[in-house]
């Protein structure tokens, strides 16, 4: 785990990342209704949700962009999910982050390097509503959400799911675009600013398979 002490954060462009496709990744649900049934199903059997999401960094144009993961042609989340029950944050984060954008190969193995954490989030009922802070007259909130930034090395490879596409949105879209992104998402330039971002801008270039253009766009200019 990175020193929770840092503050400096080395951004890369996003041309020093190799993106490729594998076996697609549904998901569990078909609707808002579902994913919050099954929710209080969980929760009958093993209490409150635990989930941790990841905040990659890439720079284009010399600005941070954060990698989403986009289902369907509207709805963006960050790569993460729900926690086993006892499961470690940090490597339940890993474990997750390896299903979602790890290569299917031993010849490139992963290097997720999980720094603090920088925001949590809290489900008080069965409902989309979360807060970033538990309401005092919540005694057993459904779901914690922990966000965590994590570290890329200068060069990745990563496998996006069929299904899925990989956008990198800028910091500015982002900020304050609570319509378009929920209000977890569009806080993140805020929970981002007491960090110095270092823009590396030295190039190393991979051979991208050629799917990987239809799967990660920068939202403002497709690459």
């Amino acid at each position: 785990m990175v020193s929770s002490s840092s503050s400096v954060v080395n951004v890369y462009p996003l041309a020093n990342y190799t993106f490729g496709t594998k076996e697609p990744k549904m998901e569990k649900d078909t609707s808002v209704a579902d994913r919050l049934a099954r929710m209080k199903v969980n929760y009958m059997k093993e209490g409150m949700r635990t989930s941790v999401e990841a905040i990659l960094l890439v720079q284009e144009h010399n600005h941070p962009h954060i990698l989403l993961l986009q289902i369907g042609n509207t709805f963006c989340k960050l790569p993460g999910g729900r926690l086993k029950p006892g499961e470690n944050e940090i490597e339940g984060l890993k474990r997750k982050l390896c299903s979602k954008l790890a290569v299917n190969s031993p010849s490139f193995p992963p290097n997720w390097q999980v720094g603090e954490c920088v925001a949590v989030w809290w489900r008080p009922n069965f409902e989309t509503v979360m807060y970033p802070y538990c309401p005092p007259h919540i005694t057993k909130p459904k779901e914690c959400k922990k966000l965590f930034i994590v570290h890329l090395s200068e060069r990745e490879y990563f496998a996006v799911p069929r299904n899925l596409k990989l956008l990198a949105v800028p910091l500015f879209e982002l900020y304050d675009n609570i319509q378009r992104y929920g209000p977890v998402i569009s806080t993140i330039p805020q929970q981002l600013s007491r960090f110095q971002f270092n823009m590396a801008h030295e190039r190393h270039l991979g051979v991208c398979q050629p799917e990987a253009h239809k799967h990660v766009v920068a939202c403002h200019d497709l690459f």
